[in-house]
């Protein structure tokens, strides 16, 4: 019989073999690649010597195909909880370097336990994909696995923050569990997703495409909007997820993390008095807008190079965070088209579940025209950004800094669409066309069309019908934005709304 030290140096030499993963030449392969190994990317995000691995000895279960003779050290998953700048958080990790990283019922479990533990607790959950797919030796027990995990990402959503890191290949339905969670991070050159890879497409279609045209992190994160962040490397990745997490809370039931402030709450910015051009048509950078009125000019986008037409992303007014959402006239003059709407609906409900105030800076000439944006679906699309809109209870303010003119103006959350408060610069137009529209339309048979075009520019085209009719509050100077933005958000803090009751709404998918 065993020595109580044999048996402590037993589970030693235990730890040390999964510690190895797949053994030292799969991860010399690994970092040939330029990709870390599952526990040194653990080791990196989370604050050293707090992540806690948890059921590392499981053993799959397989019979089939020769499996019972294989060792597959922790089932090729790394899961467990730590500490990411003193929060708690839940975390898994695909391990290539074992079996592939492929998903096997016991692979499943494990992700299904840790998924549950975070729920329970209210903690942010962090899924590092980096897997060949589901273990076919498995068959419909790998299946099974996939179908678990995504029904735990349905139940989490909307009550803990999800966030997926592609960090490898993940393909057929691997892909489904990140698309399903809250934010995709993936790292550019050495990640891919896609639900038929390369091969399939050429024996099938004959369409020849690289998995990273296809899949990669700049094709998602430019064309398709799949996903949310493109990173420069495994680093980049790690310290974005840090970042990220700064800003949001625990759970649907906490605030985000306030932030004692450094800038002054009562700074008045100048040049915003001077930033938007004389000439109706020429662009600026409404970023430059948004930086001059947050805390230390700084803005965490979301979504930065897809639909660049809508910047959303989160920054702090006097310490407390906030969800921006903004046209961007540098980029289709901030009309309104299908990716734009999709990204901000989906942008403001996170928002929303998450009690995150959201504040709306507007520049918008109308919704896209063309038979493009009609055929693709501009109708229900739009409509999806107008449903999150009037769907959140969160305070919302809004600053209309020049053009809101028709739909596109009641979209971009106007007093009808829920805002509390809504602030006008004096050059803002707000109306249901511009002069030139509208003239073309009320005076076509005036001869008298120039003369009146520009009579309806001096009534019309301004903020003060609106605020004349109650749809906007205040009209401001530009450089009072910041301290009214903080001013108004504190009167709001306390704001409760109810709705009616229902099972849940059904938004125009």
């Amino acid at each position: 019989m065993a020595t109580n030290q044999e048996k402590l140096e037993a589970l030693q030499q235990k730890l040390a073999t999964l510690a190895m993963g797949g053994g030292q030449k799969r991860i010399d392969k690994q970092h040939a690649g330029g990709k870390y190994t599952a526990r040194e990317r653990l080791d990196l995000l989370f604050d050293a010597g707090t992540f806690t691995e948890i059921s590392q000895f499981i053993h799959h279960r397989c019979t089939n195909f020769g499996m019972q003779e294989k060792e597959i050290p922790g089932d090729g998953v790394v899961t467990g909880y730590g500490y990411i700048h003193g929060r708690l958080v839940y975390a898994y990790a695909e391990d290539f370097t074992v079996e592939g990283g492929s998903l096997g019922e016991m692979h499943a479990k494990k992700i299904c336990q840790v998924q549950e533990m975070a729920l329970k607790m209210g903690a942010p959950l962090i899924g590092m994909n980096d897997s060949g797919g589901a273990r076919i030796q498995e068959g419909i027990d790998a299946l099974s696995g996939f179908g678990a995990i995504f029904m735990n990402n349905t139940k989490a959503s909307g009550v803990i923050p999800q966030i997926s890191v592609i960090m490898g290949p993940c393909a057929g339905g691997a892909v489904y569990s990140p698309a399903l969670t809250d934010f995709v991070f993936m790292v550019k050159q050495t990640s891919n997703m896609f639900i038929t890879g390369p091969s399939v497409i050429k024996a099938v279609i004959g369409e020849e495409v690289t998995a990273e045209e296809l899949g990669g992190a700049v094709t998602h994160s430019t064309v398709s909007g799949v996903t949310h962040f493109a990173c420069e490397n495994e680093t980049d990745c790690m310290e974005k997820i840090k970042t990220l997490l700064d800003f949001i809370p625990g759970n649907n039931m906490e605030d985000a993390p306030y932030v004692e402030p450094t800038d002054d709450a009562d700074r008045q910015e100048e040049r915003l008095n001077a930033i938007i051009p004389d000439q109706a048509n020429a662009s600026y950078d409404m970023l430059e807008v948004i930086q001059a009125c947050v805390d230390d000019g700084r803005v965490f986008q979301i979504m930065e190079t897809y639909a660049r037409n809508m910047i959303t992303g989160f920054a702090r007014l006097d310490g407390q965070t906030v969800g921006i959402i903004a046209n961007q006239p540098q980029f289709l003059a901030g009309c309104l088209d299908i990716d734009a709407s999709v990204k901000a609906a989906r942008f403001i409900r996170y928002c929303d579940a998450f009690n995150i105030p959201l504040v709306t800076f507007v520049d918008v000439p109308g919704f896209l025209p063309g038979s493009d944006q009609e055929h693709g679906g501009i109708i229900r699309h739009g409509a999806k950004m107008l449903y999150a809109y009037c769907e959140a209870t969160v305070p919302k303010v809004t600053v209309v800094v020049r053009k809101a003119y028709g739909g596109a103006y009641i979209g971009m959350c106007s007093r009808n669409l829920g805002a509390d408060m809504v602030f006008a610069w004096p050059m803002a137009e707000i109306a249901v066309l511009g002069a030139e529209g509208a003239a073309n339309i009320i005076f076509r048979h005036d001869p008298q069309k120039e003369e009146k075009k520009k009579e309806y520019e001096k009534e019309f085209q301004t903020p003060y019908k609106a605020a004349e009719h109650g749809y906007v509050d205040c009209i401001i100077e530009p450089k009072e934005t910041r301290p009214r933005l903080i001013d108004a958000l504190a009167m709001l803090c306390s704001k409760r709304e109810d709705r009616p009751q229902k099972k849940h709404g059904n938004i125009p998918l």
